[in-house]
């Protein structure tokens, strides 16, 4: 603890010390200012660093004040405590100084669902034409002066369900609820 004397926080770009009652900077974008990440900056030049990385697509510092010496034990007493890491579980990397975030614990949330599992509205998804018919043969008819049959509709949508399947799968295996680019199988 006795690193606490020479400031608040270290600043998570260039890990300076950001000392008592003065100014800071962190980023609206709410994934850098969650209780697990909190991102704090000892400058807008360091919190612009982090534009890069994070792939903003709108986003600004945000100025405030750092607590006071006597303020900084309270703040951290409300802060929640870090678990320990379950046996055999890697830890993750440190991104920062300061208030490590917490480990990362699976859950029954998280883990990934066998295929019987899945929810019902998957088994009973419509078996529709996922292609938009005039696009498809617009692009066919420009790249090759053909016509399109109506009848390839069907099994070019079986591919996209397939695709989706598999991306599906993959953010589930991540512990997200939404599927990224990130996430569809590439070729």
């Amino acid at each position: 603890m006795a690193e606490a004397t020479e400031g608040w926080r270290r600043c998570s770009s260039c890990k300076r010390w950001i000392p008592f009652q003065t100014l800071y900077w962190v980023c609206n974008v709410s994934t850098c200012s969650r209780r697990n990440t909190s991102f704090v900056f000892c400058s807008v030049e360091c919190w612009e660093v982090h534009l890069p990385t994070m792939n903003h697509r709108e986003s600004w510092a945000e100025e405030r004040h750092s607590p006071g010496r006597g303020d900084a034990p309270r703040a951290a007493a409300a802060a929640p405590a870090a678990r320990p890491a379950a046996a055999g579980q890697p830890r993750p990397p440190q991104r920062f100084l300061g208030r490590p975030p917490p480990p990362v614990q699976p859950s029954a949330a998280s883990a990934p669902r066998p295929a019987a599992a899945a929810p019902a509205a998957a088994k009973s998804a419509p078996k529709e034409i996922l292609i938009v018919a005039s696009r498809l043969k617009d692009y066919i008819r420009a790249r090759s002066d053909m016509s399109t049959s109506d009848r390839v509709l069907e099994p070019l949508s079986e591919i996209v369900r397939e695709v989706c399947e598999r991306a599906i799968e993959n953010a589930r295996r991540d512990g997200r609820k939404t599927v990224l680019d990130r996430d569809v199988p590439r070729r």
